[in-house]
């Protein structure tokens, strides 16, 4: 059985593999070998105790999160609230929302002594994961030191019951130690139960990804990126928006925008990619399909070039607006896709490919409102060319139907009005914890 001693008795022997793993990573990512200490579970020092400890893994979780947070800060203007991540991205982007507003660091390593430095120094009150961050070191220790446990937008895809089954004996006593495991819907709340979780911990309080709204920042964001965009409604073009792409995502997309290019030559296409340590690498890419790029990351003035890389962070939300069609990357392999919700605010037309295992439940609410186009299962990214033919021919069919593709928009933008409030009920059970 996978007992939590076993747990914390791997873990401790993996130790210095891991530490070794995030300095492998780091010759690709330098921001990784950096604060290092914090990895360790030694927290800065100016960070004070006491207040509540929020978790978002990365970028999207930090942004799913803002308008919570922003209620936290709130209703608890005298608590510390403390935010950590795992990722050096996840990092950037809440100083980048919250500046000095939070405290910030990153989540240790969940082995003993990381886990026990970690909450000596922060002693908090509460901790509130996110989604499938389920931490059993770290979970086990907060609940012995009476610390409350809160797991808001709970998710469990299929392949993660299916994994965690198999360590069902160290999962379901950590999802027994939260007070309460607020899920995205019944369907995600019927995987925590089948892992053994007891019926009284869960409840369905929607998904905080839907409480996204444009703000003055976002709009001036957007202002600041259209500059860059040297074509006006004079000479308009096409642009097709390519986000959060994965390996494999891009040379699909590059072969799929060779096709576009024969119907519309004037198309410019809008690539992000996921993590800023292939920036470099889809940038060459790119170029050795024989496109002209332009970098955002280079201040270049995009007018006649095919391609413009997105080599900045936290600037993808801005970019929706820019874009007569959107792909969400990840959907085409095992990734299983990226959130639709946030081009939706924009009342974007989507595409995705036949893997948007991640979101579930919202692809079903936004197909059911005729809010999205998804490829077909066959189109599968091992079959490069019918994957490719298949996006072309959408996006192409798109470009030349601005009917459907304000449809499509409105029809999404509808679904993301329609679905919020979980923020609202998350924040009543933090309120209720608090007060214990």
């Amino acid at each position: 059985m996978f007992s939590l001693l076993f747990y914390r008795l791997f873990f401790l022997l993996l130790l210095p593999l891991l530490v070794i793993a995030l300095l492998v990573r780091s010759r690709r990512n330098p921001d990784y070998r950096k604060r290092l200490t914090e990895r360790l579970g030694i927290s800065p020092s100016h960070i004070k105790p006491g207040g509540i400890v929020l978790h978002a893994a990365s970028v999207g979780e930090v942004i799913a999160l803002k308008h919570f947070i922003e209620q936290l800060l709130a209703s608890y203007p005298d608590i510390p609230l403390t935010v950590t991540t795992f990722t050096p991205t996840g990092s950037a982007q809440v100083r980048k929302l919250f500046g000095d507003n939070v405290q910030h660091c990153y989540l240790p390593i969940d082995v003993i002594p990381c886990t026990y430095f970690f909450l000596t120094r922060l002693k908090p009150q509460l901790m509130i994961f996110m989604e499938t961050e389920l931490w059993p070191n770290l979970i086990a220790q907060s609940q012995s030191r009476n610390i409350k446990l809160l797991l808001i937008n709970g998710r469990l895809s299929q392949k993660s019951v299916t994994s965690y089954s198999k360590i069902k004996a160290l999962i379901k006593p950590t999802l027994n130690r939260f007070d309460k495991i607020l899920c995205q819907s019944q369907g995600n709340m019927e995987n925590f139960l089948h892992l053994g979780c007891q019926t009284h911990r869960t409840q369905v309080s929607g998904n905080l990804k839907f409480d996204i709204s444009i703000n003055d920042e976002l709009n001036a964001k957007q202002a600041e990126l259209a500059k860059y965009c040297a074509f006006t409604e004079i000479n308009p073009r096409k642009v097709w928006l390519v986000a959060s792409t994965h390996p494999g995502d891009e040379s699909l997309v590059l072969s799929a925008f060779k096709l576009i290019k024969q119907q519309h030559n004037d198309a410019l296409l809008i690539i992000v990619p996921r993590h800023p340590e292939r920036f470099n690498d889809v940038a060459n890419l790119c170029l050795s399909h024989n496109f002209t790029l332009a970098k955002r990351s280079e201040k270049t003035i995009v007018s006649q070039q095919d391609i413009w890389l997105l080599d900045t962070l936290g600037e993808l939300m801005a970019a929706f607006a820019l874009a007569d069609v959107v792909t969400m990357g990840g959907s085409f392999s095992e990734v299983g896709g990226h959130n639709p919700l946030e081009p939706a605010l924009f009342k974007k037309p989507i595409v995705v490919g036949s893997n948007m295992s991640n979101f579930t439940e919202v692809l079903a609410q936004l197909k059911n409102q005729q809010g999205i186009i998804q490829l077909s299962d066959e189109a599968l990214s091992e079959q490069l060319e019918s994957t490719s033919t298949e996006l072309a021919e959408c996006v192409s069919s798109l470009f030349l139907d601005a009917k459907q593709r304000q449809q499509l928009g409105e029809n999404a933008h509808k679904v993301v009005l329609a679905n919020q409030g979980a923020s609202q009920l998350s924040l009543a059970y933090v309120q209720a914890l608090m007060a214990r």
